[in-house]
């Protein structure tokens, strides 16, 4: 024999061996995933509320631009035009907000930056595109509208 008592040795695989001390911080991980997913919805879901309803309050007034010739082009593009200014305004805050409190968590990230390009241009791009679709409807109400009901409402 090589090793006199070796029959003694138990062998454990580093992987289970390291797991020990790998579960708290991948728990932090996918809390962290998970309340960001949370986070980046709820945002999602504001932003489609408050551009849904502030079209939604102008139906009138598209419905008359509509009754004085206003193409249906035209109104898309005004709608779509002040929905991404107003989403762009908001997403350029966040974004501001997230670098500037990003320093905040940085100590909690591993091979992450606090500062990810990908990671800050896709919430942009998700909040965008959610403010570009909260705006179609308003816009598309607005097209279906009789103009001679809203000239009589009037």
């Amino acid at each position: 024999r090589l090793l006199p008592g070796a029959a003694n040795v138990n062998f454990i695989p580093m992987s289970r061996s390291i797991d020990r001390e790998l579960r708290p911080w991948r728990l932090g991980a996918v809390l962290f995933s998970g309340f960001g997913l949370l986070a980046l919805l709820v945002a999602a879901v504001g932003v489609y509320g408050v551009i849904s309803y502030s079209f939604s309050q102008r139906a009138h007034e598209l419905g008359v631009r509509t009754a004085l010739g206003a193409s249906v082009a035209d109104t898309y593009k005004l709608v779509l035009g002040e929905s991404v200014r107003i989403t762009a305004i908001g997403i350029t805050g966040g974004v501001l907000l997230a670098l500037a409190l990003g320093r905040l968590v940085a100590s909690l990230l591993y091979a992450t930056s606090a500062k990810d390009p990908l990671v800050i241009a896709a919430a942009a791009g998700v909040l965008l595109v959610v403010g570009i679709a909260a705006s179609l409807v308003p816009a598309w109400r607005a097209t279906k509208t009789d103009p001679m009901a809203v000239l009589r409402a009037e």
